[in-house]
């Protein structure tokens, strides 16, 4: 049976959040890779770079479950110069989840050390920081919305390691909606989680003026209600 290319019915233009001579940045829907992968579905960087009709340079990469913003370089010195800021934890990255548990807190900060298992494809909480491949990981989330079954978190990622969120969520009981692998008791039609990439704050790499990206959530229920 031969596999459809589903993004062949999106509107990539629609999907462009902000772009210069320097890099563009797309609000990524669930279900595209960032990067092409073993299935024939274009990827993010594909769609891109057929909007852009250039060869663009990844810097950075979500889940491919997950929504928002995307930045890809246009140059060298670009890549050069926003790798440097993602490598010296000088952007600011926040994100939104949809969870079906409240936190123990309304807010805090959690700090876990996590193994990857590329096999997999799944990060664990280690024991201790002794543990062979474990990598501290750091985020603060804030409760800022709830309707009648699930709660909207505000993500402050300081660290970037594989599955962060979603691994730190799930360890304190609040695992994201749709995340079957990290525990949600069921997972979305479309195969998706509710995790979303929202705001990007950064450097312009040859201006340093400071540019603030923001990707609205995915227009569905869950979404739509806890915006309200």
């Amino acid at each position: 049976m031969q596999e459809t290319d589903n993004t062949q019915k999106l509107d990539i233009g629609n999907l462009v959040i902000y772009k210069n001579n320097q890099f563009i940045a797309l609000n990524k829907p669930a279900g595209v890779g960032v990067q092409p992968g073993k299935t024939t579905e274009k990827s993010l960087l594909d769609l891109a770079e057929i909007y852009t009709h250039s060869k663009l340079r990844v810097i950075h990469r979500i889940d491919q479950p997950a929504t928002g913003v995307v930045l890809f370089a246009k140059n060298d010195k670009a890549l050069a110069a926003l790798n440097q800021q993602f490598q010296d934890r000088a952007i600011s990255k926040k994100y939104l989840a949809v969870v079906g548990q409240l936190p123990p807190e309304k807010e805090g900060t959690l700090e876990h050390f996590l193994i990857k298992n590329s096999k997999l494809n799944k990060s664990f909480i280690a024991k201790d920081a002794s543990q062979k491949n474990a990598k501290k990981a750091v985020l603060s989330y804030k409760l800022i919305g709830s309707s009648e079954r699930y709660h909207l978190l505000e993500i402050d990622l300081q660290t970037g390691r594989h599955h962060q969120i979603r691994a730190q969520l799930s360890a304190i009981g609040c695992p994201i909606k749709g995340d079957v692998k990290y525990g949600f008791r069921r997972g979305n039609k479309d195969r998706s989680i509710h995790l979303h990439a929202w705001k990007l704050n950064f450097k312009h790499p040859v201006s340093e003026e400071q540019i603030t990206l923001i990707a609205e959530s995915p227009n569905d229920p869950v979404w739509n209600a806890l915006r309200e």
